[in-house]
């Protein structure tokens, strides 16, 4: 089970891990050894995430949705298998988190009538400098 926060508790069932060979430092044992984790969630068909949350994750996701609706993160950043595979878990349990929180509604303010005067007086003092510009006219 994995903890993300007092109300969420993923199920063992929902994870799957899959252990690869990782690019990167190692020497031979990166030819011999499968310490890179990819860990799958199944975050379409989990019952601890509502629908709000599951919609705001797909969006944080991005290319780690899949089209079955679940999320792959992959980890190759230690020599490590159980390393990499806590780092893993970590990253998904802070994506899940930044999912939970809603984000605030933008209240829509009104300019001020002085912001709205100045931006004019602004624009028409503008005009007048490029008003003056122009060809000059040889009357000679």
């Amino acid at each position: 089970m994995l903890h993300v926060s007092n109300d969420i508790l993923i199920q063992d069932w929902e994870l799957t891990e899959q252990f690869v060979r990782a690019s990167g430092p190692g020497g031979q044992n990166v030819n011999k050894v499968a310490s890179a984790v990819e860990l799958r969630f199944e975050a379409e068909r989990s019952p601890a995430l509502t629908p709000a949350v599951k919609a705001r994750l797909r969006r944080l996701a991005g290319r780690r949705w899949t089209n079955e609706g679940a999320i792959v993160i992959q980890c190759d950043e230690t020599r490590s298998q159980v390393r990499n595979r806590e780092i893993a878990r970590d990253r998904l349990i802070e994506l899940i988190r930044k999912a939970l929180v809603a984000p605030k509604r933008r209240v829509r303010t009104k300019p001020t009538k002085g912001s709205i005067r100045r931006r004019l007086d602004a624009k028409k003092a503008r005009g007048a400098v490029k008003a003056t510009r122009g060809r000059v006219i040889d009357d000679s």
